[in-house]
């Protein structure tokens, strides 16, 4: 099928390349114009406007914005709202909260504009390795595009869901980033307290290997892990700061609003804070996981 991609960041680039190894024809835009050119380079097919965007796509047309969460994603949705027509469909793929998606879906429906809210975890190794998707909305909009959903995925069938309603998409990716945050903390203090351990002078490189097989902890966290200690044993060229991208936060917040008690999330959120004020570890190695499975920035050491 054919699709717009709105957004050519890292991640919006990656999704329209994989999507177009998949089959589909792509049409892309950002306002960047090196973005596009980039992008034009690498064999996708670039418009200059959203407007153009829109007249290159056959009728009905699905578009998916890959923006930055807050006022770009707005923005963007907004503009498209006022140049899409009756039966077209947006799909949202950013990390947005599932709040602002139910109320941006209601306001295209107006318009006669399905809305497809669409959680992705992946980070930057979707490209090759696929992206698991989560995506809330209607059944006959899903069903549309759903060769694109299967493209993106690991395989044609895993990796890919329709979760429910408007919302449902972004709402089931909030809480996997809340459980991520626990189980990223948690490798974090297991090492923290296996590198205090002086008297054995354990090398934490070889146990993150070795845990990676047949050990009951292991997991694609571990191996990113095992891959930072490798290249820098005592993670010496990162601060221990550790961002937190807003979906941890949200977790928590509805668990107080739904009065469901989630302490592990809400410590390893606390514990993100803490790492801005003191020095550790395990803040270095909570700041290496993101940046090696999404590629968020991190703070070198001076």
């Amino acid at each position: 099928m054919d699709i717009g991609m709105v957004g050519l960041g890292r991640m919006g680039s990656n999704m329209a390349e994989r999507i177009r190894r998949g089959g589909h024809r792509v049409v892309a835009y950002d306002r960047d114009l090196d973005a596009r050119g980039a992008a034009a380079t690498g064999g996708l097919e670039t418009a200059d406007t959203l407007e153009h965007l829109v007249e290159m796509l056959p009728s009905p047309r699905a578009v998916w914005v890959m923006v930055p969460s807050g006022n770009p994603t707005e923005a963007t949705i907004s503009a498209l709202a006022e140049v899409l027509e009756e039966g077209d469909i947006v799909v949202e793929g950013g990390n947005s909260h599932y709040k602002d998606s139910m109320r941006r879906g209601a306001s295209l429906q107006h318009s006669g504009i399905s809305f497809l809210d669409t959680g992705v975890s992946g980070g930057v190794w979707g490209l090759e390795e696929g992206y698991c998707l989560m995506v809330g909305g209607e059944a006959e909009a899903v069903a549309r595009v759903e060769p694109v959903f299967r493209s993106l995925a690991p395989s044609p069938e895993r990796g890919y869901a329709h979760v429910g309603a408007v919302g449902s998409g972004h709402f089931v990716k909030m809480v996997h980033n809340g459980i991520e945050y626990g189980l990223m903390q948690a490798y974090a203090e297991g090492f923290e307290l296996m590198k205090a351990k002086e008297q054995f002078g354990l090398d934490l490189s070889q146990i993150s290997e070795l845990w990676r097989h047949g050990s009951v902890v292991r997991s694609w966290l571990l191996d990113l892990t095992a891959a930072a200690l490798e290249d820098d044993h005592n993670l010496s060229s990162i601060q221990p700061w550790v961002e937190d991208s807003g979906e941890g936060r949200w977790t928590v917040e509805e668990s107080v609003e739904l009065a469901v008690p989630i302490p592990v999330i809400s410590i390893a959120l606390q514990a993100r804070f803490r790492s801005r004020q003191e020095e550790a570890f395990g803040f270095r190695m909570l700041a290496a996981m993101r940046n090696r499975f999404g590629g968020h920035a991190v703070r070198p050491s001076s």
